[in-house]
């Protein structure tokens, strides 16, 4: 089977054209070198699972390598703290016995234990159990112990994930005398420290953040021209277009701002759609391809574009802040600290420059433009020269 543009799950090398994104990895590695823990956030479709998982065989040299997906963990996992607590322990020692070949009489006490504690269901396991159970773990494991766990998302409304952050929070504070995970690693598009703002909006909680300890991750998660060049070279190879890979990766990028999926899903219209319409796949890689692909995804459905819109309609301070950056063109400064753009940045919408906002991208403001000019005449408004609505008709 040939390889192909991956825009769903996880990418695999042998299956699909990717990035090269080893000096990434070796970034990410020098944060979990450091002990640090801190949370890989970043907007829908990002490659945040890809990269995990290439982080994961990047370290299992060094590292035993904890890999939990928490949408493997329904409704009922998250009921209390000691239905979680149960969960969490079978799943860690299903991956670990996977991983640790060389157990010694220590470890396998401390496995025993944790084991026992699972089949005793009589009892109520606490979370403190847990991580003491966890910590002995920790303290004979051959190598250290990296905790990565994907789909945050799925958790972070619950106040049983809040309190296992904050038993991670403690061990971590305490690790020069009680051992613990050498790294841990969340990721989903929350980042962790938003927490208090989502049970603000969703649940009407408050409450003091249980990951102040975390590293700040500054690593770029998008693609540079040079890695989509790389990429759409790996294509060249295989069907010898006769495309100018430089003057592709520039529209490539031009338009997507290294967005990861919007990168992959152009160069998929172009290989399965775009190469039929035009006759073929040297026909397609050209200039003109290029553009008609750009006008497929614009008026395409597609699981980003859907969520992107449900956040509109979901925060109406976001709304009103990209409409208005959208039509009136006024500057706003870029300010972390005010919630709309907080939220913008976080869902994937803006982007900071020259301590400005600006619209991620050309591909969502001119999909987001469209979005709000349909909204408006549908409601029988129009915008004036400056962008201003103006009353209906």
């Amino acid at each position: 089977m040939p390889k192909v543009f991956n825009v769903t799950a996880v990418c695999i090398p042998e299956k699909h054209y990717m990035v090269n994104i080893e000096e990434r990895l070796k970034e990410i590695k020098v944060l979990v070198d450091g002990e640090n823990y801190f949370t890989i956030n970043q907007a829908r479709q990002y490659g945040k699972t890809t990269t995990l998982r290439a982080l994961e065989k990047y370290l299992k040299k060094d590292y035993n390598i904890i890999f939990m997906d928490f949408q493997t963990f329904g409704s009922a996992e998250f009921q209390d703290e000691n239905i979680f607590s149960l969960s969490f322990a079978d799943l860690f020692l299903d991956l670990f016995k996977n991983i640790e070949m060389s157990i010694s009489e220590e470890l396998r006490k401390a496995i025993n234990e944790l084991q026992l504690q699972i089949n005793c269901r009589n009892s109520f396991f606490t979370l403190n159990a847990l991580f003491r159970r966890l910590s002995n773990i920790c303290a004979y494991s051959k190598k250290p112990i990296v905790l990565m766990i994907d789909e945050i998302d799925s958790a972070i409304d619950n106040q049983v994930f809040v309190d296992f952050l904050a038993q991670l929070r403690a061990y971590y504070i305490k690790r020069d005398t009680q051992p613990t995970f050498q790294s841990v690693i969340l990721a989903g598009v929350y980042d962790v420290k938003n927490l208090k703002r989502k049970f603000y909006l969703e649940k009407g909680h408050k409450m003091n953040s249980p990951w102040n300890i975390a590293a700040d991750f500054k690593i770029d998660m998008s693609f540079s021209k040079h890695e989509i060049a790389g990429m759409i070279n790996q294509y060249e190879m295989d069907y010898h277009t006769g495309m100018n890979i430089d003057k592709v990766a520039c529209l490539l990028y031009d338009y997507t701002s290294g967005y990861p999926f919007l990168v992959s899903r152009l160069c998929k219209l172009l290989d399965e759609e775009v190469s039929i319409t035009s006759g073929s796949k040297s026909a397609a890689w050209t200039e003109n391809g290029f553009y008609e692909a750009v006008q497929l995804i614009l008026t395409e459905k597609n699981a980003l574009f859907d969520s992107l819109i449900g956040k509109l309609m979901s925060y109406p301070e976001l709304n009103v802040m990209i409409e208005s950056l959208l039509f009136t063109r006024k500057n706003i400064s870029y300010n972390s600290d005010e919630p709309a753009i907080d939220i913008a940045a976080m869902f994937g919408f803006i982007k900071k420059q020259d301590h400005m906002v600006i619209i991620a991208n050309r591909i969502f403001e001119t999909r987001l433009y469209n979005r709000y000019l349909s909204v408006a005449e549908l409601s029988g408004e129009e915008y004036n020269r400056c962008g201003e609505k103006l009353l209906a008709r």
